[in-house]
This record gives C-alpha cells, sequence and structure tokens, in this order.
C-alpha cells in the first residue's frame, strides 16, 4: 500500500444551514477541513495509507478535529498537541448569482506557533512516498514557512516525491508576499497542481487569452502555461484545473495535464457542467485524485480524467471531504454521468 504524507492546517468548520446568509443565521452546521487534511482523507478513502501532519490544543476541540480525521481512516500520530486554538472559517454558501463566502479566524491558531525540529520529518517520511502540501501553509507565516522548508529538504534527500497545490488566499496574502516565498520553495516540487488563477497570483506567470471573471477560459492559454511552467521549475508534472463559473450554482469543470511521460504535448480533460451543492474542497479533491491517479495508474491521463471525475463528484457532496467511492469515480469518468438512482 501507498503511503501519503500531508502537512497544514486543519479548522473548525462552521456554515450555514442551506443557503441561509450569515445575517440570517441562528445556528451553525459544524464539520472540519482544511486543504492538506481534505486530501489526506480523500487518499484514505481511496485505499491509501495516508498521514496527516499539524499542531493541535490539547483541548477538546483539538481532539474533536483529531477525531474527526480518525473517522475517516486517516493516520494522526504525528500531530503535535500544543498550542492554544483551532482556526476557524465560517462558510455561507451562495447561489445563482449570489457567491459563496468565507470569512477567517484562524489568526494565532495552534499551527501559526509552530517551530522548526518540533516535528521529527525523519520519521515522518520514513517508508513515505509521497508528500503534499498547498499555498495555504506557508501563507500561515514565518513560522509555518521554515517548518514547511525544513520538510521539503527532508522529502527530498529521502527521495519522497512531493507535489503542490498553490492555493492562493487573498485574505490571507498577498500576491508580492506570496511570490516571494512560494517561487524558491518550486526548487522541491515534483508536481505542480494549480486553478485558473493560482500560476498568476502565487508564481506571477499570467495565462494568455483568459478573463476568469467573466467564465473566459483560453485552453490554449493554459496548455502554453502547463509548458512554461514546466520548463522554468523542471516539474515532473503540471496539471491546471480550470472552472468556469457561469454563477454559484453551476460551473463547468475540467483540467490541463503535461508531463513527461503521457501528455508531452499538454492534455485536456473532458468538460463536466456541474450542478454545485458545496464547492469548497473541490480542489483538494482534485489534488487527490491526482496523487491517487499517479501512484497507481499507468497512464498519466487515465489519472487526470480520475482527478477531474472526483472533483467533479465532490461539487455534489457537503462538506471538505470528499466520500466518493473509487467505484464512483471510476464510473463517472468512463461516462456513466446520469444521475440515475442505482437500485
Amino acid at each position: 500500500m501507498k503511503k501519503v504524507v500531508t502537512f497544514g492546517e486543519i479548522m473548525l468548520r462552521l456554515s450555514t444551514p442551506g443557503f441561509k446568509r450569515f445575517v440570517q443565521s441562528d445556528s451553525f452546521d459544524v464539520t472540519y477541513g482544511g486543504g492538506e487534511a481534505n486530501v489526506a482523507v480523500s487518499l484514505s478513502n481511496y485505499g491509501v495509507e495516508s498521514y496527516f501532519v499539524s499542531r493541535l490544543p490539547k483541548h477538546e476541540i483539538g481532539q474533536s478535529a483529531i477525531n474527526h480525521l480518525r473517522r475517516f481512516g486517516v493516520n494522526t500520530d504525528y500531530i503535535i498537541r500544543d498550542g492554544e486554538r483551532v482556526g476557524i472559517y465560517f462558510l455561507e454558501t451562495g447561489a445563482s448569482q449570489r457567491p459563496s463566502k468565507v470569512v477567517y479566524d484562524r489568526a494565532h491558531s495552534a499551527i501559526s506557533d509552530i517551530k522548526i525540529k518540533e516535528i521529527d520529518w525523519d520519521i515522518v517520511f520514513h517508508n513515505k512516498d509521497w508528500f503534499h502540501w498547498t499555498g495555504i501553509t506557508p501563507a500561515l507565516g514565518t513560522n509555518a514557512q521554515a517548518v514547511l522548508l525544513e520538510a521539503c529538504k527532508k522529502a527530498k534527500e529521502l527521495d519522497v516525491k512531493i507535489s503542490c497545490d498553490l492555493n492562493f488566499r487573498k485574505k490571507m496574502w498577498s500576491e508580492k508576499e506570496a511570490q516571494k516565498v512560494m517561487n524558491p520553495l518550486m526548487e522541491y516540487v515534483d508536481v505542480c497542481i494549480a486553478n485558473e488563477e493560482d500560476a498568476e497570483k502565487s508564481l506571477g506567470m499570467i495565462p494568455a487569452n483568459t478573463n476568469v471573471e467573466n467564465a473566459e477560459i483560453s485552453a490554449e492559454g493554459y496548455a502554453l502555461l502547463t509548458k512554461s511552467l514546466k520548463s522554468k521549475y523542471e516539474f515532473e508534472t503540471v496539471a491546471i484545473t480550470l472552472r468556469e463559473s457561469y454563477s454559484a450554482s453551476r460551473n463547468g469543470w475540467s483540467a490541463i495535464l503535461h508531463d513527461s511521460k503521457d501528455c508531452l504535448k499538454p492534455y485536456r480533460s473532458k468538460v463536466y457542467d456541474i450542478q454545485i451543492v458545496d464547492r469548497v474542497g473541490g480542489g483538494d479533491s482534485f489534488a487527490s485524485g491526482l496523487i491517487y491517479g499517479l501512484l497507481t495508474m499507468q497512464s498519466s491521463k487515465d489519472a487526470l480524467e480520475f482527478a477531474v471525475a472526483a472533483s467533479c463528484l465532490k461539487h455534489t457532496i457537503p462538506g471538505d471531504f470528499n466520500l466518493a467511492s473509487i467505484d464512483e469515480v471510476t464510473k463517472l469518468a468512463q461516462g456513466n454521468a446520469s444521475g440515475r438512482v442505482e437500485r
């Protein structure tokens, strides 16, 4: 069984019931989520031995977050128990022309105070195959940046494959700050994952003929971007998701992949027209699907189609985690998209 390590923050998610606005709600639905935790859960769901590394308080809310991960089979042995608080994010789910809104309350969360040498990366990466992180982790501050660099150096030393989902968050840092931190970290990355805006915001590389706000996505422009990214940073694989946002309720969804194996020319997946239930975690479900595919499938084209189908299904599932099975994802990737009742 393949073994994957992820490192980042898991947060308490408080979302308004249904499509209520923040100002309407007198209660919240409670769950947990966060970029790297979402990936760990999805991979565990696919039968991969997944490990989530983080830092959480010793109190009951910290324990509740850990219990939530364990419920889905994620190994939590390397989570440091220290600090004072669990980060929180509030979610208001949008509909039609009203966008979803996220409000963060994560300042001084336990992981933001993490210190180098607090995690023994030699032990963490022993006999592991893959290490995944996102751009959200270094956006947590200089402490998290230092520990992430420490982890990347050790993973590279131990020949552990490294993937990064660029995941730019404008509420956490500026484009200038992100590019200053993220560009040097690309030295350690083998598989780069991004959405239609990330490469520009995080690395300063702009796709041609695209207007994301108007749902104008140029496949040719992104194909050229994958080539530029692969050439500049010497990535083994580059994958970019393309979200065509017709409204908060309906998106077009596909991805482009370029590597040195099957996709010597950038390859675009099939395109899905999604009626959205919950889009939070959609990118993470793509990343986990791609990691699973690259670890277990012979063709990187098949890996991409699996990842896009997985993330398509995630958009129909409430919560951060993608709980679609391998069989469900495979059926969709092979063309069974009718949505008929299975009896």
